[in-house]
This record gives structure tokens, sequence and C-alpha cells, in this order.
């Protein structure tokens, strides 16, 4: 398999967030958004990560400073996502193999889903991949026009979608992995939207199968994963599933959760086997959970708190950093 770099886009201002916080730097589940996408396209292969940052650019640096594997490109101007892939040319010069483009606000992405995107492009040797999902509204998102026999055709934004076309459920969820020689020979070509001033990815997937370039479109996701996080509401729902997938992977190790429904589990606690979380507990982020313990009710396990095994933490009952 040939190597994989993505392209990961957070320069976004996103105003309706209504936020001096950039965007990707907003918490899910105790963890920046941005930091799951980072997770996926490691666990999905990727050994190259760069980073397109423009508003708040300073801030999102400072986040994730320590993460040594990252590299950081700078979009003064937002000026839509092919542009933003562009700036990151120079820093792939030479650069071969695959490259996955999805953006930062996209946390429910699953390493499955860019893994699937990245075979199912090196085995037909096609320009580029792409996910898909359908939903039953799918008002705003790229629709999936596909011919007769089912192949791929042409994305069409939601605004320049024909009365027919607005009924098409398939749509773009806007995570693709590229051969990296056909995405700039692509990108080279698009021109700026006439209303928008803005370069498209989705222009340079159009010219490349108009050049006769293979692109398919064979990796349908859940419709969850497709939610991007552009408003407050957004972030609650997304934080909400995130949740969901939090808890079932600790009841499927041996956690029980009296109440999954009044429990707070922040990413990356680690809760031992035979462990039961009472009603209105909240554990934080990191936080470190022994075998065989109770937790609450009405508990709270601070962020890298550490509970040993077999030990009670009562109702109402605050755990710190550490609990001997």
């Amino acid at each position: 398999m040939s190597e994989t770099a993505a392209v990961i886009l957070a320069a976004g201002r996103s105003t309706r967030m209504k936020s001096d916080l950039p965007k990707v730097l907003h918490e899910i589940c105790g963890r920046p958004m941005l930091s799951f996408v980072l997770s996926a396209c490691r666990l999905a292969g990727a050994s190259r990560l760069l980073v397109v940052v423009g508003h708040g650019k300073g801030q999102v640096k400072e986040r994730f400073e320590a993460e040594g594997d990252v590299v950081w490109v700078d979009q003064d101007e937002q000026n839509g996502t092919g542009h933003a892939v562009k700036c990151c040319q120079e820093q792939l010069q030479g650069f071969t193999g695959n490259v996955v483009v999805i953006a930062g606000d996209m946390p429910l992405v699953r390493r499955t889903t860019l893994a699937e995107l990245i075979e199912a492009r090196e085995q037909n040797n096609d320009a580029v991949s792409l996910a898909t999902t359908f939903l039953d509204d799918p008002a705003g998102y790229g629709r999936i026009i596909r011919d007769t026999d089912g192949k791929l055709v042409a994305i069409v934004e939601h605004r320049n979608c024909t009365e027919e076309q607005r009924n098409i459920r398939e749509v773009n969820p806007s995570y693709y992995c590229f051969d990296a020689e056909r995405l700039f020979e692509g990108l080279a070509q698009v021109e700026a939207n006439p209303e928008t001033g803005e370069v498209y990815v989705t222009e340079a997937i159009r010219l490349l199968r108009e050049a006769g370039h293979g692109v398919s479109a064979t990796v349908t996701v859940p419709a969850e994963d497709a939610i991007g996080i552009n408003t407050r509401l957004d972030l609650a729902v997304v934080s909400r599933l995130m949740q969901d997938r939090i808890q079932l992977a600790l009841m499927e190790e041996g956690v029980t959760l009296v109440d999954p429904d009044n429990t707070w589990i922040e990413a990356e606690a680690v809760i031992g086997r035979g462990t039961t979380i009472c009603p209105f507990s909240f554990i934080g982020a990191g936080a470190m959970i022994g075998e065989r313990c109770r937790i609450g009710p009405f508990a709270s396990i601070a962020r890298g708190g550490e509970v040993p095994d077999e030990t009670v933490v009562g109702r109402a009952e605050n755990c710190g950093a550490s609990m001997s």
C-alpha cells in the first residue's frame, strides 16, 4: 500500500458558532473536535498530517503544539476548499501516494471509513474515491448524481440542484481520498466560482472525471457520520452521539452503566472491567478508574483523575487528580 497523507481543513471562521474560540477547538466529550479527526487519520494509516489553518490559527497551533507529527499550513484568505488544499501543494511536492481530504469539524468520522476510501482508491487505481451517505433531509448537502449503471456522474451543490435533483437523498459528506498527482492536476484547472470567488474540491473531481480518470463513490457511511459542526446545536448533537459511542465501547468491555442517559464520560477515560457507574456521575477525559469500583451516584472524577481497583466513590463525592 502506498504512503498516505491527510489534509485536514480547519481554517474557517464559522460565524454561526458565535464564538471567539476557533471552531475546531470546541470540545466534544472533553477533546477538541479536531483531535478526533487527527486520530481517525492516524489510525487509518496516514503518516503525514497537514492541517490548514486560518482564523485563530495561533490558538489552534498552541493547543496542538505537543503533537509533533502535525504540519501546519496557513490559508490567510479563505477562498474555498480547493484553495485550502492547494495551499498544501508545496508541502506535498514530490509526494506520490494517497491524499485524504477531510474537514476538521467532522469528529464523527471513523477510521474504518478512511481506511476503506484508501483501499478503494488503490484497488481501482482511481484518481479519487469518495464517501457518500443517505439523509432523510439532504438540504444543504451536495447531491450524488449517478448514471443508469450506478456510476458517479457529478456532485451537484444544493443551490445548483434542479427540483428533481433535490429529491435525491444520497449526498456528499465531503471526505475523499485522492491520488496525489491527480489531485493537484485537477486543482490546477479549477476556476473560481463566479458567484462566490471560491475554488472547490468538487470541481477538481468533475474535471478529473471529464478527463477520463477514475472517480468512484463506493463507500457508504452512516448518516450520523456526515454531521459537520456549524452551530451550537450541531455541537450538542454530535457530543451526544460521541457519548453514545464512548458508553457502548465501555459496556462492551465489561463496565456497567446503570443509567447511560444520566451519565457523562469524556473521551479517553479508562474504566476497568467490573466497575459500576451509577446515575448522575461525571468521568473526566483521561481519567483512570480501576477494576471492580463503584462510582456514584452524583460522583465526579476529574480529568486525569485516578481511582484504584475496588474503590467506592460515594454519593456526591468528588475525586481530583488521584485517590489512594
